[in-house]
Protein backbone atom coordinates (compact mmCIF):
# COMPACT_ATOMS: atom_id res chain seq x y z
CA UNK A 1 0.00 0.00 0.00
CA UNK A 2 2.90 2.39 0.72
CA UNK A 3 3.96 2.14 -2.91
CA UNK A 4 0.52 3.13 -4.23
CA UNK A 5 0.33 6.03 -1.77
CA UNK A 6 3.71 7.18 -3.07
CA UNK A 7 2.68 7.21 -6.73
CA UNK A 8 -0.88 8.46 -6.18
CA UNK A 9 -0.04 12.13 -6.80
CA UNK A 10 2.02 11.17 -9.87
CA UNK A 11 -0.90 9.63 -11.75
CA UNK A 12 -2.46 11.31 -14.76
CA UNK A 13 -5.94 12.02 -13.36
CA UNK A 14 -7.14 13.69 -16.55
CA UNK A 15 -6.46 10.46 -18.44
CA UNK A 16 -8.10 8.39 -15.70
CA UNK A 17 -11.09 10.74 -15.66
CA UNK A 18 -11.57 10.44 -19.42
CA UNK A 19 -11.56 6.64 -19.24
CA UNK A 20 -13.92 6.64 -16.26
CA UNK A 21 -16.38 8.84 -18.17
CA UNK A 22 -16.23 6.49 -21.17
CA UNK A 23 -16.78 3.46 -18.91
CA UNK A 24 -19.77 5.02 -17.12
CA UNK A 25 -21.40 5.98 -20.43
CA UNK A 26 -20.70 2.51 -21.80
CA UNK A 27 -22.45 0.76 -18.91
CA UNK A 28 -25.61 2.83 -19.29
CA UNK A 29 -25.69 2.21 -23.05
CA UNK A 30 -24.83 -1.48 -22.67
CA UNK A 31 -27.76 -1.84 -20.29
CA UNK A 32 -30.07 -0.52 -23.03
CA UNK A 33 -28.40 -2.48 -25.81
CA UNK A 34 -28.75 -5.81 -23.99
CA UNK A 35 -32.14 -5.25 -22.35
CA UNK A 36 -33.78 -7.86 -24.59
CA UNK A 37 -31.16 -10.56 -23.85
CA UNK A 38 -31.73 -13.24 -21.24
CA UNK A 39 -28.06 -13.33 -20.20
CA UNK A 40 -26.71 -10.67 -17.83
CA UNK A 41 -24.07 -9.17 -20.13
CA UNK A 42 -24.00 -5.98 -18.08
CA UNK A 43 -22.98 -7.88 -14.93
CA UNK A 44 -20.30 -9.74 -16.86
CA UNK A 45 -18.93 -6.49 -18.25
CA UNK A 46 -18.79 -4.94 -14.76
CA UNK A 47 -16.90 -8.01 -13.53
CA UNK A 48 -14.41 -7.68 -16.40
CA UNK A 49 -13.93 -3.99 -15.58
CA UNK A 50 -13.26 -4.79 -11.91
CA UNK A 51 -10.80 -7.54 -12.85
CA UNK A 52 -9.11 -5.20 -15.33
CA UNK A 53 -8.67 -2.51 -12.67
CA UNK A 54 -6.84 -5.05 -10.51
CA UNK A 55 -4.59 -5.83 -13.50
CA UNK A 56 -3.89 -2.10 -13.97
CA UNK A 57 -2.81 -1.84 -10.30
CA UNK A 58 -0.48 -4.82 -10.77
CA UNK A 59 1.04 -3.24 -13.90
CA UNK A 60 1.70 -0.02 -11.98
CA UNK A 61 3.69 -1.97 -9.40
CA UNK A 62 6.50 -2.82 -11.86
CA UNK A 63 8.78 -0.66 -13.98
CA UNK A 64 7.65 -0.96 -17.61
CA UNK A 65 11.28 -1.25 -18.76
CA UNK A 66 11.33 -4.80 -17.33
CA UNK A 67 9.55 -5.92 -20.52
CA UNK A 68 12.69 -5.19 -22.54
CA UNK A 69 14.37 -8.16 -20.87
CA UNK A 70 11.65 -10.51 -22.03
CA UNK A 71 10.84 -9.07 -25.47
CA UNK A 72 11.91 -12.24 -27.32
CA UNK A 73 9.80 -14.40 -25.04
CA UNK A 74 6.84 -12.05 -25.45
CA UNK A 75 7.14 -12.32 -29.22
CA UNK A 76 7.27 -16.14 -29.10
CA UNK A 77 4.33 -16.15 -26.66
CA UNK A 78 2.43 -13.99 -29.13
CA UNK A 79 3.01 -16.47 -31.96
CA UNK A 80 2.04 -19.44 -29.78
CA UNK A 81 -1.09 -17.63 -28.60
CA UNK A 82 -2.18 -16.92 -32.17
CA UNK A 83 -1.44 -20.50 -33.23
CA UNK A 84 -3.48 -21.86 -30.33
CA UNK A 85 -6.77 -20.78 -31.94
CA UNK A 86 -6.18 -23.22 -34.80
CA UNK A 87 -5.90 -26.07 -32.27
CA UNK A 88 -8.32 -25.11 -29.50
CA UNK A 89 -10.37 -22.37 -31.14
CA UNK A 90 -14.05 -22.31 -32.02
CA UNK A 91 -15.46 -20.77 -35.17
CA UNK A 92 -17.82 -17.88 -34.50
CA UNK A 93 -19.34 -15.83 -37.33
CA UNK A 94 -16.98 -17.28 -39.90
CA UNK A 95 -13.74 -16.70 -37.96
CA UNK A 96 -11.79 -19.13 -35.80
CA UNK A 97 -10.66 -16.44 -33.37
CA UNK A 98 -12.07 -17.57 -30.04
CA UNK A 99 -11.11 -20.10 -27.37
CA UNK A 100 -13.76 -21.26 -24.92
CA UNK A 101 -12.72 -21.26 -21.26
CA UNK A 102 -14.59 -21.78 -17.95
CA UNK A 103 -14.90 -17.99 -17.57
CA UNK A 104 -16.17 -17.49 -21.12
CA UNK A 105 -14.70 -17.18 -24.61
CA UNK A 106 -11.45 -15.25 -25.00
CA UNK A 107 -9.98 -13.78 -28.16
CA UNK A 108 -6.17 -14.28 -28.33
CA UNK A 109 -5.77 -11.74 -31.14
CA UNK A 110 -6.84 -9.00 -28.69
CA UNK A 111 -3.99 -9.78 -26.29
CA UNK A 112 -1.70 -10.23 -29.29
CA UNK A 113 -1.80 -6.48 -29.88
CA UNK A 114 -0.28 -5.70 -26.47
CA UNK A 115 2.36 -8.43 -26.80
CA UNK A 116 3.30 -7.09 -30.23
CA UNK A 117 3.58 -3.51 -28.96
CA UNK A 118 5.88 -4.53 -26.09
CA UNK A 119 8.15 -6.72 -28.22
CA UNK A 120 8.19 -4.50 -31.33
CA UNK A 121 9.06 -1.43 -29.23
CA UNK A 122 12.24 -3.10 -27.97
CA UNK A 123 13.09 -4.28 -31.49
CA UNK A 124 12.81 -0.70 -32.77
CA UNK A 125 14.98 0.64 -29.94
CA UNK A 126 17.72 -1.74 -31.07
CA UNK A 127 17.24 -0.55 -34.67
CA UNK A 128 17.35 3.15 -33.81
CA UNK A 129 18.93 5.15 -36.63
CA UNK A 130 18.81 2.16 -39.00
CA UNK A 131 15.38 2.61 -40.60
CA UNK A 132 16.14 4.75 -43.65
CA UNK A 133 15.79 2.47 -46.69
CA UNK A 134 13.32 -0.19 -47.76
CA UNK A 135 15.89 -2.90 -46.97
CA UNK A 136 16.26 -1.40 -43.50
CA UNK A 137 12.49 -1.56 -42.99
CA UNK A 138 12.06 -5.06 -44.41
CA UNK A 139 13.02 -6.90 -41.16
CA UNK A 140 10.44 -4.76 -39.30
CA UNK A 141 7.77 -5.76 -41.81
CA UNK A 142 8.71 -9.41 -41.34
CA UNK A 143 8.68 -9.01 -37.53
CA UNK A 144 5.11 -7.73 -37.63
CA UNK A 145 4.14 -9.75 -40.70
CA UNK A 146 4.33 -13.17 -39.02
CA UNK A 147 1.65 -12.46 -36.35
CA UNK A 148 -0.25 -10.42 -38.95
CA UNK A 149 -0.54 -13.42 -41.30
CA UNK A 150 -1.68 -15.64 -38.43
CA UNK A 151 -4.43 -13.13 -37.63
CA UNK A 152 -5.47 -12.95 -41.29
CA UNK A 153 -5.61 -16.74 -41.43
CA UNK A 154 -8.34 -16.85 -38.73
CA UNK A 155 -9.57 -14.69 -40.66
CA UNK A 156 -9.79 -11.44 -38.66
CA UNK A 157 -9.40 -8.52 -41.06
CA UNK A 158 -10.29 -5.90 -38.46
CA UNK A 159 -7.54 -6.86 -36.01
CA UNK A 160 -5.07 -7.22 -38.89
CA UNK A 161 -5.75 -3.60 -39.87
CA UNK A 162 -5.23 -2.54 -36.24
CA UNK A 163 -1.84 -4.30 -36.23
CA UNK A 164 -0.82 -2.41 -39.38
CA UNK A 165 -1.88 0.89 -37.77
CA UNK A 166 0.19 0.04 -34.67
CA UNK A 167 3.23 -0.78 -36.81
CA UNK A 168 3.01 2.43 -38.84
CA UNK A 169 2.60 4.63 -35.75
CA UNK A 170 5.55 3.04 -33.97
CA UNK A 171 7.78 3.20 -37.04
CA UNK A 172 7.09 6.93 -37.40
CA UNK A 173 8.12 7.61 -33.80
CA UNK A 174 11.13 5.28 -34.10
CA UNK A 175 12.57 7.59 -36.77
CA UNK A 176 11.84 5.58 -39.89
CA UNK A 177 12.00 7.34 -43.26
CA UNK A 178 8.61 9.08 -43.26
CA UNK A 179 8.43 9.73 -47.00
CA UNK A 180 9.16 6.06 -47.62
CA UNK A 181 6.52 4.96 -45.10
CA UNK A 182 3.90 7.25 -46.63
CA UNK A 183 4.79 5.96 -50.07
CA UNK A 184 4.60 2.31 -49.04
CA UNK A 185 1.42 2.39 -46.97
CA UNK A 186 -0.32 5.20 -48.83
CA UNK A 187 0.39 3.58 -52.18
CA UNK A 188 -0.50 0.16 -50.81
CA UNK A 189 -3.84 1.41 -49.48
CA UNK A 190 -4.76 3.03 -52.79
CA UNK A 191 -3.73 -0.13 -54.66
CA UNK A 192 -5.86 -2.28 -52.34
CA UNK A 193 -8.92 -0.05 -52.80
CA UNK A 194 -8.35 -0.03 -56.56
CA UNK A 195 -8.09 -3.81 -56.68
CA UNK A 196 -11.30 -4.25 -54.66
CA UNK A 197 -13.08 -1.89 -57.05
CA UNK A 198 -11.59 -3.85 -59.95
CA UNK A 199 -13.07 -7.05 -58.53
CA UNK A 200 -16.42 -5.30 -58.06
CA UNK A 201 -16.57 -3.89 -61.58
CA UNK A 202 -14.56 -6.37 -63.64
CA UNK A 203 -14.58 -9.59 -61.61
CA UNK A 204 -10.86 -9.74 -60.77
CA UNK A 205 -9.91 -12.64 -58.49
CA UNK A 206 -9.62 -11.69 -54.82
CA UNK A 207 -8.62 -13.86 -51.80
CA UNK A 208 -11.69 -12.95 -49.74
CA UNK A 209 -14.92 -14.75 -49.02
CA UNK A 210 -18.12 -13.15 -50.31
CA UNK A 211 -19.30 -11.93 -46.90
CA UNK A 212 -15.88 -10.42 -46.17
CA UNK A 213 -15.83 -8.61 -49.50
CA UNK A 214 -19.36 -7.32 -49.00
CA UNK A 215 -18.35 -5.73 -45.71
CA UNK A 216 -15.88 -3.61 -47.67
CA UNK A 217 -18.08 -2.87 -50.67
CA UNK A 218 -21.01 -1.57 -48.58
CA UNK A 219 -18.94 1.58 -48.05
CA UNK A 220 -19.49 2.34 -51.74
CA UNK A 221 -23.03 0.92 -52.02
CA UNK A 222 -25.04 -0.51 -49.07
CA UNK A 223 -27.35 -2.22 -51.55
CA UNK A 224 -24.52 -4.65 -52.41
CA UNK A 225 -25.56 -6.79 -49.43
CA UNK A 226 -29.03 -5.54 -48.36
CA UNK A 227 -29.69 -8.47 -45.99
CA UNK A 228 -26.20 -8.60 -44.48
CA UNK A 229 -23.57 -5.89 -44.03
CA UNK A 230 -25.68 -3.39 -45.98
CA UNK A 231 -28.61 -3.94 -43.60
CA UNK A 232 -26.32 -3.35 -40.60
CA UNK A 233 -25.10 -0.04 -42.00
CA UNK A 234 -28.58 1.19 -42.97
CA UNK A 235 -30.00 0.43 -39.52
CA UNK A 236 -27.02 2.09 -37.87
CA UNK A 237 -27.48 5.26 -39.93
CA UNK A 238 -31.20 5.33 -39.11
CA UNK A 239 -30.43 4.99 -35.39
CA UNK A 240 -27.80 7.74 -35.40
CA UNK A 241 -29.96 10.09 -37.49
CA UNK A 242 -33.08 9.57 -35.40
CA UNK A 243 -31.26 10.50 -32.20
CA UNK A 244 -31.31 14.18 -33.08
CA UNK A 245 -29.71 16.70 -30.74
CA UNK A 246 -30.69 15.30 -27.34
CA UNK A 247 -31.57 11.69 -28.17
CA UNK A 248 -34.59 9.58 -27.25
CA UNK A 249 -33.44 8.88 -23.71
CA UNK A 250 -31.91 5.80 -22.12
CA UNK A 251 -33.92 2.75 -23.12
CA UNK A 252 -35.92 4.78 -25.62
CA UNK A 253 -34.09 3.85 -28.80
CA UNK A 254 -36.52 2.34 -31.29
CA UNK A 255 -33.79 0.71 -33.38
CA UNK A 256 -32.14 -1.01 -30.40
CA UNK A 257 -35.30 -1.79 -28.44
CA UNK A 258 -36.95 -3.09 -31.60
CA UNK A 259 -33.87 -5.25 -32.27
CA UNK A 260 -33.46 -3.82 -35.78
CA UNK A 261 -29.83 -2.95 -35.13
CA UNK A 262 -27.53 -6.02 -35.37
CA UNK A 263 -24.58 -6.51 -33.00
CA UNK A 264 -25.78 -3.48 -31.07
CA UNK A 265 -23.80 -4.30 -27.93
CA UNK A 266 -20.48 -4.77 -29.78
CA UNK A 267 -19.88 -3.56 -33.35
CA UNK A 268 -22.67 -0.96 -33.51
CA UNK A 269 -22.92 0.19 -29.91
CA UNK A 270 -22.08 3.75 -30.98
CA UNK A 271 -25.34 3.82 -32.95
CA UNK A 272 -27.26 2.89 -29.78
CA UNK A 273 -25.53 5.67 -27.87
CA UNK A 274 -26.19 8.25 -30.60
CA UNK A 275 -29.86 7.29 -30.81
CA UNK A 276 -30.46 7.41 -27.05
CA UNK A 277 -28.17 10.30 -26.05
CA UNK A 278 -28.24 12.22 -29.32
CA UNK A 279 -25.60 14.50 -30.79
CA UNK A 280 -24.77 15.88 -27.33
CA UNK A 281 -24.08 12.43 -25.85
CA UNK A 282 -22.12 11.26 -28.89
CA UNK A 283 -20.13 14.50 -28.81
CA UNK A 284 -19.34 14.00 -25.12
CA UNK A 285 -18.06 10.49 -25.84
CA UNK A 286 -15.90 11.76 -28.71
CA UNK A 287 -14.54 14.52 -26.46
CA UNK A 288 -13.58 11.91 -23.85
CA UNK A 289 -11.80 9.88 -26.53
CA UNK A 290 -10.00 13.03 -27.72
CA UNK A 291 -8.76 13.68 -24.18
CA UNK A 292 -7.66 10.04 -23.86
CA UNK A 293 -5.70 10.17 -27.12
CA UNK A 294 -4.26 13.61 -26.37
CA UNK A 295 -3.01 12.54 -22.94
CA UNK A 296 -1.57 9.38 -24.44
CA UNK A 297 0.43 11.41 -26.96
CA UNK A 298 1.60 13.65 -24.13
CA UNK A 299 2.78 10.61 -22.19
CA UNK A 300 4.69 9.40 -25.27
CA UNK A 301 6.39 12.82 -25.49
CA UNK A 302 7.22 12.95 -21.76
CA UNK A 303 8.59 9.40 -21.52
CA UNK A 304 12.06 9.13 -20.03
CA UNK A 305 13.22 6.83 -22.85
CA UNK A 306 12.48 5.80 -26.43
CA UNK A 307 11.06 2.45 -25.34
CA UNK A 308 8.36 4.14 -23.27
CA UNK A 309 7.57 6.54 -26.12
CA UNK A 310 7.18 3.64 -28.54
CA UNK A 311 4.98 1.60 -26.20
CA UNK A 312 2.74 4.64 -25.59
CA UNK A 313 2.60 5.34 -29.33
CA UNK A 314 1.61 1.75 -30.07
CA UNK A 315 -1.21 1.87 -27.53
CA UNK A 316 -2.51 5.23 -28.80
CA UNK A 317 -2.31 3.98 -32.40
CA UNK A 318 -4.39 0.98 -31.34
CA UNK A 319 -7.00 3.15 -29.60
CA UNK A 320 -7.13 5.67 -32.46
CA UNK A 321 -7.69 3.10 -35.18
CA UNK A 322 -10.37 1.33 -33.15
CA UNK A 323 -12.24 4.59 -32.57
CA UNK A 324 -12.01 5.78 -36.18
CA UNK A 325 -12.91 2.40 -37.66
CA UNK A 326 -15.75 1.53 -35.26
CA UNK A 327 -17.45 4.93 -35.40
CA UNK A 328 -16.77 5.22 -39.14
CA UNK A 329 -18.33 1.77 -39.58
CA UNK A 330 -21.46 2.93 -37.71
CA UNK A 331 -21.64 6.02 -39.93
CA UNK A 332 -21.20 3.96 -43.10
CA UNK A 333 -17.91 5.59 -44.14
CA UNK A 334 -15.62 2.70 -43.16
CA UNK A 335 -15.77 -1.05 -43.97
CA UNK A 336 -17.67 -3.31 -41.58
CA UNK A 337 -14.72 -5.11 -39.98
CA UNK A 338 -16.24 -5.96 -36.60
CA UNK A 339 -13.69 -4.30 -34.33
CA UNK A 340 -15.03 -2.99 -30.99
CA UNK A 341 -15.18 0.55 -29.65
CA UNK A 342 -12.54 0.78 -26.86
CA UNK A 343 -13.95 0.67 -23.30
CA UNK A 344 -17.50 0.79 -24.71
CA UNK A 345 -18.30 -2.39 -26.65
CA UNK A 346 -19.18 -5.54 -24.73
CA UNK A 347 -16.37 -8.09 -24.49
CA UNK A 348 -13.99 -9.29 -21.80
CA UNK A 349 -10.93 -9.75 -24.03
CA UNK A 350 -11.34 -6.28 -25.51
CA UNK A 351 -11.90 -4.63 -22.13
CA UNK A 352 -8.90 -6.33 -20.53
CA UNK A 353 -6.66 -5.45 -23.50
CA UNK A 354 -7.69 -1.79 -23.41
CA UNK A 355 -7.23 -1.58 -19.65
CA UNK A 356 -3.78 -3.16 -19.91
CA UNK A 357 -2.99 -0.42 -22.41
CA UNK A 358 -4.21 2.16 -19.88
CA UNK A 359 -2.06 0.58 -17.17
CA UNK A 360 1.02 0.79 -19.38
CA UNK A 361 0.33 4.45 -20.22
CA UNK A 362 -0.01 5.30 -16.52
CA UNK A 363 3.14 3.29 -15.75
CA UNK A 364 5.14 5.27 -18.32
CA UNK A 365 3.73 8.56 -17.01
CA UNK A 366 4.47 7.77 -13.35
CA UNK A 367 8.05 6.84 -14.18
CA UNK A 368 8.82 9.91 -16.27
CA UNK A 369 10.43 11.01 -13.01
CA UNK A 370 12.35 8.94 -10.51
CA UNK A 371 10.22 7.52 -7.70
CA UNK A 372 11.89 8.16 -4.33
CA UNK A 373 11.02 6.05 -1.28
Amino acid sequence: MDYYKKIFNKLDFILIGAVMLILVMSLFILNSATAHLSSSNLIKQIMWICFSIVVVLIILRFDYTMFTKYSKYLYVLNILLLCSVFIFGSEIKGAQSWIKTPVGSIQPSEFSKILLILSFAHYLVLKQGQLKTFLDLLPSFIFVGIPLLLILKQPDLGTALVVIAIMVGMLFVAGANRKLLIGIFGGGSLAAVGYVLGHWKFGWWIPLKTYQLNRILVVFDPNIDPKGAGWNVWQSKIAIGSGGLLGKGLGGGTQSMGQFLPEQWTDFIFAVLAEELGFIGAGLLLLAFFVLLNRGLRIAALSKDLYGSLVATGIISMYLFHVLENIGMALGIMPVTGIPLPFVSYGGSSMLTNMIGLGLLLNIYVRRQKIIF
